[in-house]
């Protein structure tokens, strides 16, 4: 039986391409800018671990999860686990990554039931997938052509989607980004010379980039405290008022 290449392999080879080089040039960027003003104690990026996507950020601890650990200098830490059984105590994260986790993972739904329950109120999750939408999602879905992309346990999610989910799970989204405008090039030197749609692309055709970054903070309803019922001091009754008739003659002595 041939062996079969884990996605999360194929994913890595596949940034080493002209293409892949592209858009994860574009992903960087839009890292660097979300998580640069996140502030807190504990960040994780779930998965790929040759890429630093928390670089940008400043909190004291800074760490890797994932199915396959590969050796790497800029995390603090690194631990072994599926990202549908995150291995940490409920509400202590602050910052979780999740670069094309959903791609990779057996089942998306539960990676984010993780995410809900490790996050601490007002944590914030960041994540970036293929857009199935996208002129290279498109191509690498035609029938009889070489494959595109690379290859995923679960087809790419939408954004709309992801949306939805988010938000069952009382997240907000915080930003949406649309990148990698360009059709789909092999080579450097075209993606290059079509490289001015990026920025048309993001104002006439968001939702038709290749890449997305979606960031959403997790929201946690108040709670109204239950105290004592204290008693109000009783008012006083108000004195009762005297009615003096001032018409009245004075009475006067008999000399």
């Amino acid at each position: 039986m041939a062996e079969v290449t884990s996605p999360i392999v194929e994913l890595a080879d596949w940034f080493d391409s002209a293409p892949g080089q592209y858009a994860l040039a574009w992903e960087r960027e839009r890292f660097d800018e979300l998580v640069a003003d996140i502030f807190g104690y504990h960040a994780w990026q779930v998965g790929l671990p040759q890429l630093d996507l928390l670089r940008a950020n400043r909190m004291p601890f800074k760490a890797w999860v994932g199915n396959e650990a590969v050796a790497g200098a800029w995390q603090q830490a690194s631990v072994i686990a599926a990202p549908e059984a995150l291995p940490f105590e409920s509400q202590t994260v602050d910052l979780l990554l999740l670069p094309h986790t959903f791609e990779c993972a057996e089942a998306p739904h539960l990676v984010l039931r993780e995410v809900e329950r490790v996050l601490v109120p007002e944590g914030r999750v960041i994540v970036s997938g293929f857009n199935p939408w996208s002129l290279w999602g498109a191509r690498n879905a035609m029938p009889g052509m070489e494959a595109w992309l690379p290859s995923a346990r679960q087809a790419q999610m939408s954004v709309p989607r992801l949306k939805d989910w988010l938000k069952l799970l009382s997240f907000d989204i915080d930003s949406t980004h649309y990148g990698c405008f360009a059709p789909a090039c092999r080579t450097e030197q075209w993606l290059r010379r079509w490289h001015f749609l990026e920025r048309h692309g993001a104002r006439w055709w968001k939702m038709g980039g290749a890449v997305y970054v979606v960031s959403a903070v997790k929201r946690v309803a108040g709670m109204r405290l239950i105290g004592p019922a204290w008693k109000k001091k009783a008012k006083a009754a108000p004195a009762a008022s005297v009615v003096v008739n001032r018409s009245a003659t004075p009475a006067h002595a008999d000399e």
